[in-house]
């Protein structure tokens, strides 16, 4: 399991510089307005959204998980509780093909838990949602920039 922070920067070739530097690793994936690090020591993604008029630093923060049975056992976990936000199963987010649930804290802070199962050349599209049970949290379109937090 790796733990995942999303950031919103103002100017992403800078914050690359940085976060390359500080970690001592070269960006994973770059495509336009976005970045990520897969940093082992500590185990991190690290995501960076090039949101110069965010309002916010923190965009999400989540766990990049081994297996989709995580992804479901987190469900069977936080599901009785009510916290499932969303959960899609099939979806093509951050340049990515991945399974995923969702869930909001009480202040709205975004937390995703998702299996990485492969890259893709788009943003974001294509799902097929699985609808939480009596959802009180806002609809996510996609972990990144206008992600409703």
């Amino acid at each position: 399991m790796r733990f995942q922070l999303a950031l919103n920067v103002k100017d992403l070739d800078q914050a690359i510089d940085y976060y390359s530097k500080l970690f001592g690793v070269e960006v994973n994936k770059r495509k336009p307005g976005y970045a990520n690090f897969a940093v082992d020591n500590p185990p991190l993604k690290l995501v960076l959204f090039e949101q110069p008029d965010a309002e916010q630093k923190i965009n999400h923060v989540g766990f990049e998980v081994e297996t989709t049975e995580e992804v479901e056992e987190t469900i069977d976990r936080i599901e009785p509780h009510g916290l499932v936000s969303q959960i899609i199963m099939d979806e093509t987010c951050c340049y990515a093909e991945k399974s995923t649930v969702y869930s909001h804290d009480p202040e709205g802070l975004m937390w995703e838990f998702y299996k990485l199962r492969g890259d893709s050349e788009t943003f974001g599209a294509g799902t097929k949602e699985t609808p939480a049970p009596e959802r009180s949290a806002p609809e996510v379109k996609c972990c990144g920039p206008g992600a409703k937090l």
